[in-house]
């Protein structure tokens, strides 16, 4: 029962609940005003307005907001005028919607907001023909009212932001650490959990998607409105939380251990493994807790947990090394130890969040140049060639638009020749519903169509219950703002409100809301039956066929990320922000190959081709990342000895590998030679190094010198993990050389 009270509260005090509040201000104010002013008839344009230019009104800049939803009020404009002049003439009207639906459904190759406001211009088209207006006259005062409404709900969007202007970010940082805390309880499974392990790492694989989704529209948010105003106090906070978010990611993903040999080390011994299971469960839980403090603004929780799970994972060491015995239990030992100091990083990041957030002094101080910052954006490209490049049939996108044309002219000529009752309810749900895969258009489908049913039985109950106009009006307020609220993160649940929502306004027009309910229903299934055979025989879109460029920017960012690495390993100073970087551009693009491969479990299975293959990439890929991560963050977090030749070979070879390995895929001659005697050479010298540091340390154990300084430790992880981490990328390039030499010939 608390946990409910808490998620309610969480909502309510969330940003999305407050967006939702934001639209439905705009929304009645007017129909209010205008009906005390005695100008009712002027509200329903303005209203329209105001509904259609919201969509735009995401988080992000301030600047890229506004650009936004002026665009999206002139291109609402522009489609209504257009529709509502040719309705009288049906061949022009067929001509004008073919434009309108293929023109403005390819704007969404500029990203996301872009997509947000061709669905505006979409809906508006669609609106239209719910629209009775026969005169010139008529039609320019309507348009120029909705014009109104869309400039009403830019000044409410302006003010809302004024009156809470961390709210947005403070939602972001705050589902951020969920996401992460979630991700960290996830990896403490994956550690034991050796059947689950494979179902386990396919959802850690959504999460880290989602986390670097998030991650990205903070950057924008956190770093544009910084090069615009400065740094406030409570901006530097919000960054600095960030950026302990940032280096905790990294650090999960620098742990993404060798399964195999954690198996082979502790086959017998997995209790050794539970304090460092149990510490990162901890972890996790905390960062949840902090993430709803974000959001609720209570008092900190009491971190005594966290460091008496970090004493007992440190207890398990000597433990292990107590119960096998040196030099037996030193590679365990080894394991159990760097991952001990993984999560002592972790708590001290985590503990660096908590700083900032009790308001201590010195933890608001981050020195971030602002050239170096906007290094981190990612920028949209919104010029010409963008368009004109995804003027083919290898578009995904372009292919996406024919077919949402075709549907939406299929759906509209049959509505006309058998006089179905408001045609354009199935447009919308078309529209709605349509995406440019198969697998979300699917699930997308099943969520509009059983919203839809659930929002109808809610609403037959209540008419049934009661006819009081007021309870209609009262009930159709507050299913907006709850729809609005909710649309982004539970799409069945705002399917339902918005039902809910258009039977109780459609009741004001007319009486008979039973009728309105049965017309609502079958629309939508006619809508969504449409948009899903669309999807699957015209120009379908399968992901097995679209993953390629994908998977090549994967390999170039992997091979950019080890060489970043390398030359961080070579002067840490003067080469961390490029380590930065490569850093941030290889989690995108293992996000979007993550992405890909998510949205390829959704397709029908009969076109999963090669599935186990594509697996296989993506894990070899993501596993690719982490093992360079494991390095990186080591280089970062200790002092390190100078770097061999042998490292700088065997890094040579593992580029030279993924080097061929995008030749492969891009179907060109490789022109790379790979040194493999120096490299095993190389190889076997680095595990020499080691083996002696090892064998010095036997002798002093065996003279009675037990007692290990800090110096040597470092220098004994350092050997054990560089080495280990470039044997297993060796491998790991190879094995992905292999697989991506079988993916081509498909």
């Amino acid at each position: 029962m608390n946990n409910y009270i808490k998620d309610i509260e969480l909502f309510l005090k969330g940003s999305n609940f407050y967006r939702g509040i934001r639209l439905t201000f705009a929304v009645v104010t007017p129909l209010g005003v205008s009906s005390l002013l005695g100008f009712s008839e002027i509200a329903p344009a303005v209203v329209l307005g105001a509904f259609l230019n919201a969509p735009g009104d995401i988080p992000g800049s301030l600047k890229r907001k506004v650009n936004a939803i002026l665009i999206s009020i002139g291109l609402t404009m522009v489609i209504t005028a257009t529709i509502l002049s040719l309705k009288p003439y049906f061949p022009l009207l067929l001509l004008a919607m073919t434009a309108i639906s293929f023109v403005v459904s390819l704007l969404s190759v500029y990203g996301f907001r872009a997509s947000l406001v061709s669905f505006s211009g979409l809906l508006s088209m669609v609106i239209a023909f719910a629209v009775q207006k026969e005169t010139a006259q008529e039609i320019l005062i309507h348009v120029g009212l909705m014009g109104v409404g869309g400039i009403w709900y830019l000044l409410v969007s302006f003010t809302f932001q004024k009156i809470a202007p961390q709210k947005d970010k403070n939602q972001l940082l705050s589902d951020t650490l969920g996401l992460i805390g979630q991700y960290l309880k996830l990896r403490a499974k994956i550690l034991t959990k050796k059947s689950e392990r494979e179902a386990l790492m396919q959802q850690a694989l959504a999460l880290q998607t989602q986390i670097n989704d998030k991650h990205e529209t903070l950057r924008e948010v956190l770093f544009t409105n910084r090069k615009r105003t400065g740094r406030s106090h409570y901006d530097e906070k919000e960054l600095l939380i960030f950026i302990s978010s940032v280096n905790i990611f990294e650090l999960i993903e620098a742990k993404h251990l060798d399964y195999h040999e954690i198996d082979r080390l502790f086959s017998d011994k997995k209790q050794f493994l539970t304090a460092s299971k149990k510490l990162n469960k901890v972890l996790g839980s905390h960062l949840i807790k902090l993430s709803e403090l974000l959001i609720q603004k209570n008092k900190l929780p009491n971190k005594k947990n966290l460091l008496k799970a970090l004493e007992k994972a440190n207890k398990a060491i000597s433990d292990y090394i107590e119960d096998v015995k040196l030099p037996k239990a030193r590679e365990g030992a080894l394991v159990l130890k760097n991952l001990y100091d993984y999560q002592e990083l972790l708590l001290e990041e985590i503990r660096a969040i908590r700083r900032v957030m009790a308001n201590v002094e010195d933890a608001s101080k981050v020195s971030f140049k602002r050239q170096d910052a906007s290094q981190f954006l990612t920028l949209q490209e919104y010029n010409l060639n963008v368009l004109l490049q995804n003027l083919s049939f290898n578009s995904n996108l372009f292919r996406h638009s024919l077919r949402f044309t075709v549907a939406i002219l299929f759906a509209f000529i049959m509505g006309t020749i058998l006089d179905i009752h408001n045609t354009y309810w199935i447009l919308l749900t078309i529209i709605v519903i349509i995406r440019p895969n198969y697998g979300l258009t699917k699930e997308r489908s099943k969520d509009r169509v059983v919203g839809t049913l659930i929002g109808a039985a809610i609403a037959i109950s209540i008419v049934a219950l009661t006819q009081n106009v007021i309870v209609y009006g009262i009930l159709a307020v507050i299913s907006l703002t709850l729809s609005f609220a909710l649309v982004q993160q539970n799409y069945r649940s705002a399917a339902a409100l918005i039902t809910i929502n258009i039977v109780f306004v459609y009741s004001f027009i007319n009486p008979n809301a039973l009728e309105v309910i049965q017309y609502r229903v079958v629309d939508t299934i006619i809508g969504a039956t449409i948009a899903i055979v669309a999807n699957y025989i015209l120009w379908p879109s399968w992901e097995v066929n679209n993953l390629k460029n994908v998977l090549l920017d994967a390999l170039k960012k992997n091979k950019n990320y080890l060489l970043a690495t390398q030359d961080l390993y070579h002067n840490k100073d003067t080469n961390s922000l490029a380590y930065k970087i490569a850093r941030k551009e290889v989690f995108l693009a293992i996000s979007n190959l993550n992405a890909a491969f998510q949205r390829i479990t959704q397709d029908p299975k009969s076109k999963q081709k090669e599935f186990q293959l594509i697996y296989n990439l993506v894990t070899l890929n993501q596993t690719m990342v982490s093992a360079i991560a494991s390095i990186g963050s080591f280089i970062i977090n200790h002092k390190t000895t100078p770097v061999s030749n042998e490292v700088d070979l065997l890094i040579a070879k593992i580029v030279a590998t993924l080097h061929m390995s995008c030749d492969q895929l891009e179907g060109k001659m490789t022109l790379q030679k790979i040194d493999t005697e120096n490299s095993k050479n190389a190889e076997e010298k680095l595990l020499k190094t080691f083996q002696k540091l090892s064998h010095e340390r036997d002798e002093n154990i065996h003279k009675g010198n037990t007692k290990l300084n800090t110096e040597t430790l470092h220098e004994l992880q350092e050997a054990y993990l560089i080495s280990n981490q470039l044997i297993w990328l060796k491998s790991l390039s190879e094995n992905l050389k292999k697989a991506t030499a079988s993916y081509s010939q498909l």
